[in-house]
C-alpha cells in the first residue's frame, strides 16, 4: 500500500476544487486589534487589518481581561495540573462556572475546553441518561452538534432549517412516550439568521421534549447582560441546556453548558469528553470570568458592535454586492465559486492588507462560497472605508456579476 499516494490524492482533490485551506501567519499586537502583522512565507512582514476574527468585541485585548489573567498566572502558574477530577479544579474554575450560571439564570454550569467539546460531549452523553432518547436536530446545526448526535448511538431526526412544520411532522410521527430533545442554534454563523426560539419551545412543551440551544455566536453580544438571543427574547427560562463559548465575544477560550444542577452533575459524571480532558488553565478561566462579568454591564459596547455591522451592511448593499442580511452581526458576501472566493481573499490580503478567509464547502453548501466579515467596535471609519473600496475594486476586477449573484 502506497500511503503517501493516497494522501497526495486527497490533498490534490482539495487543490483542484479550490478548497485547500491555507493558514496565514498573523501576529496580533496587544492594544492594536484589528490591526496585526502578516508574516509572509518569504520571511518579510506586512501590516494587515483582520476582518474575519471571532473576537467580536475586542475583549481579547481588554485591560480587565489581561489584568485578571496576569494576576492568576502570577498566583498559580501556567497549567491546571490535570483533569477536573484529579487535580484540575481550582477556585478560578468554580468561580467561572458560577459566573456563567448567573449569566444564563441557571442553577449550574459546566466548563469544557471548547464549545465544540461541550456540544459533542453533552449531546453524545444524553442518551445514556435518557434511554430511548430521540434528538431532533436542525439541518444547519454546527459540526460539533452533528458529531455529538451522530456518536450517541440513539435515534435522531433532522428537520429542515428553522422549519417548524417539518419538526412538528417528525415529532408527531414518533412514540409520544419516548424521551425527546430539540437541538438548535440561536444565530447560525454562516448566514447570520436566527432560530424561532419561542416557537421551538412551544413545540417542546407540546411534545414533552427537552430543549438544547447553542448560543455560541450570541453570548456576550445580545441581551441586557449578554446572555444571548434567548435572553434578548425573554425565553431563557424555557431552555433546558444552553451551550456557549468563551472564545468569541469573551475573547479568551473554552466552552460550557448551563442547565439545572442535576443535568450538569449528570453530564459531569458520565461524559468522557469532560472526565478525561485536562481542564483549561486557571489564568484562562480568570480572564474569561473577568470578561463575562464586564460584559454583563457594558450595553454600550454591544450597541456599538451592532451599529458597526449595520453600517458595513448598508455600504456593501450600496455597492450592489450580494450580502446576506438577517439583522445580526454576521456579514456574509456570497461569491458562489471556491476559486473566485480564494482569489478574492488572496488579493485582499496581498494588495490591500485586508485579512478575510474564504469560506468553502463543507462549511457551507457548494455554490454558496463566501467571504464572511465580522465588524467589531474596534473597526473604525478608516478601516471600513478601506474594506469597502477594496471590495468595490476587486469585484469588478474579478468580473463577478453582482446583480446575478444577488438574485
Amino acid at each position: 500500500m502506497n500511503y503517501d499516494a493516497h494522501l497526495d490524492q486527497a490533498l490534490n482533490r482539495l487543490h483542484e476544487e479550490g478548497r485547500y485551506r491555507t493558514f496565514i501567519d498573523i501576529e496580533r499586537t496587544k492594544g492594536q486589534y484589528p490591526h496585526a502583522v502578516w508574516r509572509k512565507p518569504d520571511g518579510s512582514e506586512a501590516p494587515v487589518t483582520v476582518w474575519c476574527g471571532n473576537d467580536y468585541l475586542g475583549m481579547g485585548q481588554h485591560p480587565v481581561v489581561l489584568e485578571a489573567m496576569h494576576e492568576a498566572i502570577d498566583a498559580t502558574g501556567a497549567g491546571s495540573g490535570g483533569t477536573r477530577n484529579i487535580s484540575g479544579t481550582t477556585v478560578y474554575h468554580n468561580r467561572l462556572e458560577a459566573c456563567l450560571a448567573d449569566l444564563h439564570q441557571k442553577e449550574s454550569a459546566l466548563l469544557f475546553t471548547s464549545a465544540y467539546i461541550a456540544n459533542d460531549a453533552t449531546l453524545s452523553t444524553l442518551p445514556k441518561l435518557f434511554p430511548g432518547l430521540i434528538i431532533y436536530s436542525d439541518a444547519l446545526n454546527h459540526a460539533s452538534m452533528i458529531e455529538g448526535v451522530r456518536r450517541n448511538g440513539g435515534a435522531k431526526r433532522i428537520f429542515r432549517h428553522n422549519d417548524l412544520d417539518h419538526l412538528r411532522e417528525l415529532m408527531a410521527a414518533d412514540d409520544p412516550d419516548a424521551p425527546k430533545l430539540i437541538a438548535f442554534e440561536s444565530i447560525y454563523s454562516m448566514d447570520g439568521d436566527i432560530a424561532p426560539i419561542s416557537e421551538l419551545c412551544d413545540l417542546a412543551d407540546e411534545f414533552g421534549a427537552l430543549t438544547y440551544l447553542d448560543e455560541v455566536h450570541a453570548v456576550g453580544m445580545y441581551g441586557p447582560r449578554g446572555g444571548g438571543i434567548a435572553e434578548r427574547d425573554g425565553v431563557m427560562d424555557r431552555i433546558d441546556i444552553i451551550n456557549g463559548t468563551l472564545a468569541k465575544a469573551y475573547g479568551v477560550m473554552g466552552g460550557y453548558i448551563a442547565a439545572s444542577a442535576k443535568m450538569c452533575d449528570a453530564i459531569r459524571s458520565y461524559a468522557p469528553g469532560f472526565i478525561f480532558t485536562t481542564s483549561i488553565p486557571p489564568a484562562v478561566a480568570a480572564g474569561a470570568c473577568a470578561s463575562v462579568e464586564f460584559l454583563k454591564t457594558d450595553q454600550e459596547l454591544r450597541a456599538k458592535h451592532q451599529t458597526q455591522a449595520s453600517i458595513l451592511k448598508l455600504r456593501l448593499k450600496g455597492l450592489g454586492l450580494p450580502i446576506v442580511d438577517h439583522g445580526t452581526h454576521i456579514v456574509p458576501v456570497i461569491v458562489g465559486d471556491p476559486i473566485h472566493t480564494k482569489k478574492l481573499s488572496d488579493m485582499l490580503l496581498s494588495e490591500y492588507g485586508i485579512y478575510v478567509q474564504p469560506i468553502n464547502f463543507p462549511t457551507v453548501p457548494r455554490g454558496t462560497e463566501r467571504l464572511r466579515f465580522t465588524p467589531s467596535p474596534v473597526h473604525g471609519p478608516s478601516e471600513m472605508d478601506a474594506l469597502v473600496s477594496a471590495l468595490d475594486n476587486l469585484w469588478s476586477h474579478c468580473a463577478l456579476n453582482r446583480a446575478e449573484l444577488a438574485g
